[in-house]
């Protein structure tokens, strides 16, 4: 009676630890976020689907290989995460690295490692999970190009409204006159008026009119006849 007992209750702990590691599975194959698995020997044993999308690596050429050579990370021959966690068996959140993807192009990720243990708490390898940021990061550079008039901060109602038409102003080839008080940002509306320029990849060139003569000003700003200066 005893033994068909314990039978029965390994037979149900089984099919509950079953269960729960089908759960599990269906989690990390539905979340956006790479997740993969090392042993002690720094091979890969597991690699969910977000995992492969990012890397554009296979689960079946991940599985079994070193995990630096599946990612060729920036920080994996000097400052790999996924060792400094298993030898001070802290975590890490969100470290900022860069990986090449199978394709050669570099991806900036975001990683947070954690220790892998199994069911009687033995350390057996660890566990990462990593981010892609690169519409994050696509989206950045888009904004610092698109609105470098950002260091303008003001809530003021008339300077919302020019900052709201710099983009029109700087797509124009009219010359533009921006008049105001010391202080008052002038030199920043320029820049970003350049800036957002079909002329943006030309020199932005600052000419300081104090220092310069009237006449000299003027030939500057509007140009002179070849020989104006020697009457010829």
């Amino acid at each position: 009676m005893k033994k068909r007992e314990l039978s029965r209750r390994r037979s149900k702990q089984s099919r509950e630890r079953t269960t729960n590691e089908s759960q599990l599975s269906t989690i990390l194959e539905s979340i956006a976020d790479g997740v993969f698995t090392i042993d002690q020997e720094w091979r890969v044993t597991s690699f969910n689907r977000a995992a492969e999308r990012i890397t554009g690596l296979s689960r079946a050429k991940a599985i079994g290989q070193k995990c630096f050579d599946v990612f060729h990370a920036s920080i994996c021959q000097t400052d790999c995460a996924l060792r400094r966690t298993l030898e001070t068996r802290k975590e890490i959140i969100d470290l900022p690295v860069d990986i090449l993807n199978s394709r050669g192009e570099t991806l900036p990720i975001s990683i947070s490692t954690a220790v892998l243990r199994d069911r009687k708490g033995r350390i057996i390898g660890g566990v990462e999970t990593f981010r892609d940021l690169s519409a994050i990061e696509m989206l950045r550079r888009e904004l610092s190009r698109q609105y470098t008039f950002g260091d303008i901060v003001s809530k003021n109602d008339n300077m919302q409204k020019i900052l709201s038409l710099l983009p029109s102003i700087a797509e124009s080839n009219s010359t533009v006159l921006i008049q105001g008080p010391s202080g008052s940002g002038k030199e920043l509306l320029a820049r970003a008026i350049h800036s957002l320029s079909p002329r943006k990849k030309g020199p932005y060139v600052i000419v300081s009119c104090g220092a310069l003569p009237d006449t000299l000003l003027e030939s500057e700003f509007f140009g002179y006849v070849k020989g104006g200066f020697y009457g010829c």
